[in-house]
């Protein structure tokens, strides 16, 4: 790091000594004005410098960032201030290069550098021989790296939403051990200990126990998941660890009588599936062994059946659409309206109208289950205040789908764009969709590796060439294909199916969401692309292992700036968002949950103008785009108005300021002839002529001439040798006298010098200052007051 002259330019005499220790009310007071609510000062130091501006000033860590606080302008330097979340590193011993009298060990380094995720680097200089980097470094060091979440500089967030007399928090998974696809942190009932957990989890697929997911702020009542049990095949293998902490989910009682909650645990699968899961080992809970519960199916079919049915969908779609992958439109009937060409489903073909009828109501079918499903669920907690335990085989993909879809209906936080991202990094981030498995991508294996390789080929390569592609039959010969094809045969469209779910939400409640359904099409655009680390890998282990949420760009910054490009009339904006009349619970009856094919993604290839001519949404935006660009216009057309308008008043000003030079030349123009009519009348009337010439001298100077004559016949003369004779030079006519003339002809001067423009030639108010004449005979001449007129 180079801080060529920075040490050089602290003086530390101008620097006020710190201050003594105060007490915190008094710090407080101190820095009120420039703290944010619920901000605490934890530690702080005075006359310290940033030297990237070399500022001095008093510089704080509070349970938020670290703030710095100028002292010569009393204001908070953006520089200096960074929350304590974007350091990245901190350094305590910096070398500063050259630094020509830090060799002197009169002058101690004090130094303390700040790297921030943001691209920052700062660096402060503390006053020497003091204790306070120490203190403001040992702060930062606790606060940026806490050791667990409720260690984080959180503001303005109840300790309640974490723990409280019923539910903690428990890190007993922070190495993964307890669980290796859960979050390392879990909510769970306070009256289960660690240990508990450990027991209860060998007896579920996975070791995915059951833990809390949401929980009513009003009733108390839980919404937890969990994979199946792993009852047997007989389904009578029994955990008394996991019973125990089942029961723990509804212990709460519902009302101060004491009433007790009612526990349902939903199993997603279809019963057949789940008793045939009792083969490998699963299988479903019996109510009898779990207290006030009830066991229900919501047949909800595994991801082979969503791939295919997807798939199916997809090739339908691809042949009958307006544009399709063959090159050419759907092919009509003549039973068919010929002037629809492509937009009729099925081209107007009776068969094919049934054979889509078909393809479309087996994936709406599915869709319908999930909305049920989760819509059962958010009703119960909602309206009955009962707890809710959801698990399907795994508990991953079907227990995803209930428990985010069920979270989204009853909490109206999670219907705007942060509780979307919430809602994303809780529940399939963080409790462990296999996105790089439902998504055919590589992940990360046990051993630190790639599951599978990712083909590294140049990208002017033949790929024809690769092992694991050819362009005629199958696969050639690898050793990972069956990894590959194994990784395949588990893509489904979980995610998909979800957002779909959405946007059939959006359709029945079309002022509920903030987000528009062009934000999930856009949202599910960016999870295929594996553009951004937040999708990749199977787990929050797993990303953390292979780094590539630090290597990788953030998707939700992605769509947060897209969103901040177009402002407020952006396409992701709802334009009928109504949070007032949405506040709380979505509580959709059963006869509305009817879906329908969601245009906007499905038909947005094959049928682009069909996919968003019905959309209000899009129509809206449309004419908002319209209106925006008008109104872009205006503002355009209006600040050149404006700009013509301040020209135009400008030269307005500089014609006016002419006419008033004009008007002053003019007028003195107008008193020189007067005074020089009233001189040649007088001149005249003592029997003189007088004539003006004008002729230019050797420096190009225009010179106005006079000559005076006297004839005893009264007529007028000109003689060279007149009595008067006067020459004018125009450079010397001015407001004021000319030094050099006075100073040498002028009747009036005296031995003080020239008394201007107290002198009796001001007084005179000639015109005629600075003029060449024979005072001698103009002495001689006779000049009554009476010849001035009252001009």
């Amino acid at each position: 790091m180079d801080g060529s002259g920075s040490w050089d330019a602290i003086d530390w005499n101008q620097i006020e000594d710190p201050r003594p220790r105060r007490s915190g009310q008094a710090v407080k007071e101190s820095m009120d004005d420039f703290l944010l609510e619920d901000e605490e000062v934890l530690a702080q130091g005075h006359g310290v410098v940033l030297l990237n501006n070399r500022d001095a000033g008093t510089l704080s860590v509070t349970n938020f960032r670290l703030l710095f606080v100028s002292q010569a302008k009393k204001c908070v330097i953006e520089l200096g201030t960074i929350p304590l979340t974007t350091i990245e590193k901190l350094n305590d011993d910096v070398k500063l290069q050259p630094l020509p009298h830090l060799s002197d060990k009169n002058h101690p380094r004090e130094l303390l550098q700040v790297i921030g995720k943001d691209m920052r680097i700062i660096v402060f200089a503390f006053i020497p021989r003091t204790q306070q980097k120490n203190e403001v470094f040992d702060a930062l060091r606790r606060y940026t790296k806490p050791a667990n979440l409720r260690s984080l500089p959180l503001q303005g967030v109840e300790e309640v939403s974490l723990c409280n007399e019923w539910w903690r928090l428990t890190r007993v998974n922070s190495s993964y051990s307890l669980c290796s696809t859960y979050p390392s942190e879990l909510i769970v009932p306070r009256s289960i200990s660690d240990e508990d957990l450990f027991q209860a989890s060998p007896f579920r697929s996975g070791k995915r126990l059951p833990v809390i997911s949401w929980c009513d702020p009003g009733s108390g009542a839980v919404l937890a998941r969990s994979s199946q049990p792993m009852v047997g095949l007989m389904m009578n293998f029994r955990n008394n660890a996991d019973e125990k902490l089942v029961c723990a989910l509804s212990s709460r009682t519902i009302d101060e009588k004491g009433s007790p909650r009612k526990l349902y645990i939903i199993d997603a699968r279809p019963r057949a599936n789940a008793i045939a899961n009792g083969a490998k080992g699963g299988g479903s809970e019996s109510s009898s062994n779990y207290h006030k519960s009830e066991v229900l199916f919501l047949g909800i079919q595994n991801i082979h059946t969503m791939r295919e049915s997807l798939s199916r969908l997809r090739d339908y779609v691809d042949a009958h659409g307006s544009i399709s992958s063959n090159g050419s439109p759907s092919a009509v009937s003549v039973v068919g309206d010929r002037r629809n060409r492509g937009s009729t489903w099925g081209g107007g073909n009776l068969n094919s109208m049934t054979s889509f009828s078909s393809t479309l109501g087996e994936w709406l079918n599915h869709i319908q289950n999930i909305l049920v499903g989760a819509s059962w669920i958010a009703a119960q907690i909602s309206e009955e205040a009962a707890s809710v335990l959801v698990h399907c085989s795994d508990g991953w993909d079907r227990t995803t789908q209930l428990v985010s879809l069920a979270c989204l209906l009853l909490d109206p936080y999670y219907r705007t764009f942060s509780g979307f991202q919430a809602l994303v990094e809780k529940d399939w981030l963080a409790f462990g969709h296999p996105f790089a498995e439902r998504m055919g991508v590589p992940t990360v294996a046990e051993n630190g590796g790639s599951q599978y390789e990712l083909l590294r080929q140049p990208s002017l390569g033949n790929l024809s060439s690769s092992p694991s592609r050819n362009t005629l039959g199958p696969p050639g010969p690898s050793s990972n294909s069956p990894v590959q094809s194994q990784t395949s045969n588990n893509t489904s469209p979980i995610l998909l199916q979800w957002l779909d779910c959405i946007s059939q939400l959006l359709r029945l409640y079309p002022s509920a969401f903030q987000f528009s359904s062009k934000f999930l099409v856009d949202f599910m655009d960016c999870v295929l692309s594996c553009r951004f680390g937040n999708f990749l890998c199977n787990s929050e282990r797993e990303r953390e292992q292979s780094g590539v949420t630090i290597s990788c760009r953030c998707m939700w910054s992605h769509l947060a700036n897209l969103r901040a490009s177009g402002g407020s009339f952006h396409e992701h904006y709802n334009p009928f968002y109504d949070p007032v009349n949405h506040n709380g619970a979505l509580l959709p009856p059963a006869a509305a949950l009817a879906p329908t094919l969601w245009p906007q993604f499905f038909l947005r290839w094959t049928c682009p103008i069909e996919s968003q001519g019905g959309d209000l949404e899009s129509q809206w935006h449309a004419m908002n785009k319209k209106y925006a660009d008008t109104m872009k216009a205006k503002d355009i057309a209006e600040w050149r108005a404006k700009d013509i308008k301040l020209k135009l008043e400008s030269m307005k000003q500089d014609l006016q300021r002419e006419k008033r030079i004009n008007s002053t030349a003019l007028a003195a123009a107008r008193s020189a002839q007067r005074e020089n009519a009233a001189i040649k009348k007088a001149i005249e009337s003592i029997g003189c002529t007088i004539k003006f010439s004008t002729s230019e001298n050797e420096d190009r100077t225009e010179v106005l001439s006079c000559s005076l004559g006297r004839g005893t016949d009264g007529r007028a003369q000109q003689d060279e040798n007149g009595d008067f004779s006067v020459a004018i030079e125009d450079s010397l006519v001015s407001d004021a006298p000319a030094d050099h003339f006075c100073e040498s002809l002028c009747p009036f001067r005296t031995r003080e010098g020239c008394r201007w423009p107290d002198a009796p030639c001001a007084q005179l108010g000639s015109q005629f200052v600075g003029l060449k004449a024979n005072f001698d005979a103009f002495d001689r001449l006779s000049i009554h007051d009476c010849y001035f007129g009252p001009e």
